[in-house]
């Protein structure tokens, strides 16, 4: 089955095309839309909903034509919008039940969906507050059970881990990846941190100025764009041990990339080193040792979606430089 389907797909503006002849096939499970901000991931979604006109081409949505039947996927979508859109006076409770009645639900179910729902994203315990006084996290949370009251086939989020801290997202993935899991709802969610949808999503679609860059599953994505970091100390032996380990991880065959020219703060002692296997973390653990330097940390790198597609003569670092600290957004 296909979940949404688009043939050549074009938004155009006076100053900007928004999308640029996209071609995409998406089926059911949790599929990521990664790009850059204004790369076209939410007027997307805006064609999508029906709610804004494509230039050219065609979408489909569960099998409806999104030009003639967009009330009908508006009923059977739910949607969370990026921007902050709730009204402060009233408890998400009061909200979740608007919601609900809104998308055609009788009285007493939709009371019976909100606190299943709410008791589904952690706010049970809240849901009489006024969610003027909730925390940007929670916000995102009511805005993820309203897309969900009203028992959709399918929900597209909009950058849904805006604004949270490291805890926060982690825990907001969870819920998303527990939506299909779950209740067997199709996800479309949007980032710009590919890092994000590598460890929550099924597929990975990746769009940059409007054009397709890459549609894959995320097992194929991440096998070619794991790389590590490794960040060590020095030693009386070796006074500078980022120089001895990049020249014995080389002599052992590891591929190392660009990095501490790039002049991204505390770089000269981090080697960027592509991981080919779990042989790579043995690798690089047994030298640090004969080395006699110390390792504080070795980690896969939450990858930049402009660093993965880079043209082959710039260097690695390039992305991560741009987006350093991005990560936390």
């Amino acid at each position: 089955m296909t979940v949404i389907a688009t043939e050549s797909l074009s938004k155009r503006y006076p100053r900007v095309t928004a999308l640029d002849r996209l071609s995409l096939d998406i089926g059911p499970g949790v599929t990521g839309l990664v790009g850059a901000n204004g790369a076209g991931k939410s007027t997307l979604i805006k064609i999508l909903l029906g709610l804004s006109p494509a230039t050219e081409g065609s979408a489909a949505v569960l099998g409806l034509d999104v030009n003639t039947h967009g009330s009908a996927i508006r009923e059977r979508v739910g949607y969370m919008p990026e921007h902050d859109c709730l009204p402060p006076d009233v408890s998400a409770t009061e909200f979740v039940v608007h919601m609900a009645r809104m998308s055609g639900l009788p009285p007493t179910a939709a009371r019976e969906r909100t606190a299943d729902t709410l008791r589904h994203v952690g706010l049970y315990e809240e849901r009489y507050r006024p969610i003027g006084g909730y925390s940007t996290g929670m916000k995102q949370r009511v805005k993820l059970a309203q897309a969900l009251v009203h028992d959709p086939q399918l929900v597209l989020l909009d950058e849904p881990t805006n604004g949270l801290d490291p805890v926060g997202r982690d825990e907001m993935l969870g819920l998303i990846r527990r939506v299909y899991t779950d209740f067997g709802i199709s996800v479309l969610v949007t980032s710009h941190l590919l890092g994000e949808l590598e460890r929550t999503c099924d597929h990975v679609v990746v769009v940059d100025g409007g054009k397709l860059l890459r549609s894959s599953s995320t097992s194929d994505f991440t096998q070619t764009t794991a790389t590590l970091a490794v960040e060590v100390t020095d030693s009386d032996a070796h006074p500078d041990g980022t120089t001895a380990l990049r020249k014995a991880l080389t002599e052992a065959g590891l591929t190392l990339h660009a990095g501490a020219e790039q002049g991204l703060p505390g770089a000269g002692h981090i080697l960027l080193v592509e991981a080919t296997g779990e042989h790579t973390y043995d690798t690089i653990r047994d030298t640090v040792a004969e080395l006699g330097i110390g390792l504080v940390r070795m980690e896969q790198r939450r990858h930049h979606i402009a660093e993965v597609f880079r043209d082959n003569d710039q260097p690695a670092y390039t992305a991560q430089q741009k987006g350093a600290g991005s990560d936390g957004a």
